[in-house]
């Protein structure tokens, strides 16, 4: 049996939000990186943090990651991190200006989708900016998504 293919390794993916691509109609993506104590890279090092309840919000001087568990470094002491602190994202004064615009408009969110670290080692975020969809939304993408499967079955056993 032939090795399963591994992703790009140096592109580690630490925490990926497949919830946040259900429940929102994400139409711009950008990368953020983080501002982390030397116990938290760590342990996402360890391959250890959840982003599923996770959302970034602007806050009086930038953009803040809120609610992102980065569990506790299993070898560090007293000077541990706390898991769930508020940890600031670090993005150009113009891509905050659009992030906090996208963000007054009606329904808009910033939502996190994946944490991973980047080429050079450096811990990154990808944000998605979308509107948050409703359960016949939800239904509808499901519907779509089951007809073009099956559109490509019945022309892939046609010819």
């Amino acid at each position: 049996m032939a090795a399963k293919k591994q992703a790009d390794p140096k592109r580690k993916t630490i925490a990926d939000n497949r919830q946040a691509r259900r429940d929102y109609d994400i139409e711009d993506v950008i990368e953020a990186g983080l501002v982390l104590t030397g116990t938290e890279v760590k342990a996402l090092r360890e391959g250890h943090a959840t982003i599923k309840e996770a959302y970034a919000a602007p806050e009086n001087d930038g953009i803040w990651l809120i609610n992102a568990n980065i569990p506790e470094y299993s070898a560090g002491n007293r000077e541990n991190h706390e898991p769930k602190r508020p940890r600031k994202l670090l993005l150009h004064k113009r891509e905050i200006a659009r992030l906090v615009q996208a963000v007054e408009r009606k329904g808009y969110s910033l939502a996190p989708l994946r944490l991973y670290f980047n080429d050079r080692g450096v811990a990154k975020l990808e944000i998605g900016i979308g509107k948050g969809r409703k359960a016949h939304d939800k239904r509808n993408v499901v519907k779509d998504r089951d007809w073009s499967r099956q559109q490509q079955r019945l022309l892939r056993d046609r010819g």
